[in-house]
């Protein structure tokens, strides 16, 4: 085999798995809360909404997640979508409860991150930052990577 066209195929190779690993969450820590899995999804043109999603896992006291921001939104809201009888309910929350010794999941159906007002389309393969207040533990930035619409976290 010509030892250029190896090398070639080497470096394609390298770059293709760094653009994987690029679109795959990074996890953050703040004090004793990690964030894992993190994640959003992408929107089309005029969608002026998006969710975001992740794992909380707190190996301390208890703590809240009491706020969100990005420079993608207007604003970053803390959501639950719960049953209300037959009907299927989001409302705002003041915050988050992470429990001492636990998780929680912030996933579609359920807990999330409500981006509003979204300045721009947000297109798969791109990461946005987002920066996560706690009570206790206090600010962290966590890369959110936009998966494909209809895409969840690959793990």
């Amino acid at each position: 085999m010509n030892r250029n066209f190896l090398l070639n195929v080497v470096l394609v190779t390298a770059a293709g798995f760094g653009l994987a690993i690029t679109a795959q969450a990074q996890n953050a820590i703040v004090g004793n809360v990690q964030i894992e899995n993190a994640y959003t999804r992408a929107t089309v043109p005029g969608q002026q909404v998006a969710g975001g999603f992740m794992k909380i896992e707190n190996k301390g006291a208890a703590d809240q997640l009491i706020s969100a921001s990005s420079p993608v939104a207007g604003e970053v809201q803390l959501h639950e979508m719960a049953m209300d009888g037959n009907v299927m309910r989001m409302r705002q929350l003041k915050e988050v409860a992470v429990p001492a010794g636990g998780s929680v999941e912030l996933k579609p159906g359920g807990l999330h991150l409500m981006f509003m007002n979204i300045k721009a389309p947000l297109a798969a393969g791109e990461t946005v930052p987002v920066k996560l207040k706690f009570a206790r533990a206090g600010e962290v930035e966590v890369k959110m990577p936009v998966n494909a619409i209809g895409g969840a976290m690959k793990h």
